[in-house]
């Protein structure tokens, strides 16, 4: 792309000027070209600054366009950004007493976990062994599909289950012995473990996080 983005730390130049016209289509006048709402999101991404004019009444509109842009990537499915009970908190914010300072909070919020990111992913993927942005969905189902399993299997007080016990399966063709429900256990037990201690040493990382920030 043409646009460029500002070097952090150097001069800030002039926002790049989008026109929307009637038909809906966005011209950059800095590249002489037409737009998609996906260009001006790789131009956020990228840090280019731009503002957004309607081409008939000179009126800026760039907060809608941010807004449309938004609206479209969480329609694309997939991983989303926004959680049901955080629209709902913020819809409810609007008219209320608070409304002034909500943006504020906000802003102050992200700039300050924009600042951390970079250190963020560097504990998690250390613990992890993972990029937790990408795969923490994942994760987290597989991580409750070894729960239950270890539930199922682990019996504490040594009581009967209520329901009658399912018959033990046949020997296989093959002759080899069934797997030993006390190996399985054992070996949920040592995941089990596992997680905890990574879960304890991102604990004791984040935390020498917030005492560096």
């Amino acid at each position: 792309m043409a646009d460029q983005a500002v070097p952090d730390g150097g001069p800030k130049t002039a926002p790049v000027v989008i026109k929307k016209y009637a038909n809906r289509r966005l011209y950059n006048t800095a590249t002489s070209a037409y737009v998609t709402l996906d260009h001006l999101s790789q131009m956020v991404k990228d840090k280019t600054d731009f503002v957004v004019y309607d081409a008939k009444t000179g009126d800026e509109i760039t907060r809608s366009v941010l807004t449309q842009i938004i609206f479209e990537e969480e329609s694309k499915g997939g991983q989303t950004l926004l959680p049901i009970p955080f629209l709902r908190q913020l819809i409810s914010f609007y008219g209320d007493s608070l409304q002034g300072v909500v943006p504020q909070y906000l802003e102050m919020s992200m700039t300050q976990f924009a600042r951390n990111q970079d250190q963020m992913r560097r504990y998690m993927q250390n613990a992890f062994g993972f990029n937790p942005f990408q795969q923490f969905e994942s994760m987290g189902k597989q991580n409750m599909a070894m729960f239950e399993n270890a539930m199922r299997m682990f019996n504490p007080f040594g009581t009967a289950p209520s329901s009658p016990p399912a018959a033990p399966p046949s020997a296989p063709a093959n002759g080899h012995e069934p797997a030993r429900p006390e190996a399985a256990a054992a070996s949920n037990d040592a995941a089990i473990d596992d997680l905890k201690r990574k879960l304890d040493e991102l604990q004791s990382q984040l935390s020498e996080l917030g005492k560096k920030s």
